[in-house]
């Protein structure tokens, strides 16, 4: 099978047992499965969080999933238990659709990683 055809199948795999788990059969989008990955790996699920906290709990899903691609490595914990992490590589410039592409491919290796998908 072709590494696109893989990746699609696995990445709605993702999306369909996430969407069922989550949004009651509604496909989530990426950014909300972004979010959700910040919320998992921040720890603290059943928190209300405010519009600014939400692009955080992103901002940790991304670095997250960047993280071994060697685009960011973790830092810190803060007094709040928030990760924090640092730059160890810039990103390339991606159009939006190659953008969305590493993404996906983040996140299944993510869930992979995870045992959520094989």
């Amino acid at each position: 099978m072709a590494r696109d055809e893989q990746l699609k199948e696995r990445w709605e795999q993702v999306q369909k047992k996430l969407s069922d788990q989550f949004a009651d059969g509604e496909l989530m989008e990426l950014d909300a499965i972004i979010y959700l990955i910040g919320v998992q790996e921040l720890g603290q699920p059943h928190r209300r969080y405010k519009k600014d906290h939400k692009l955080d709990l992103m901002h940790i899903a991304i670095c997250t999933l960047l993280e071994p691609y060697g685009y960011y490595e973790f830092d810190f914990y803060d007094e709040d238990g928030w990760p924090h992490f640092k730059v160890k590589e810039q990103l390339p410039t991606l159009k939006a659709g190659e953008q969305s592409v590493l993404m996906k491919e983040a996140i299944v290796q993510y869930f992979m990683e995870k045992e959520y998908i094989s």
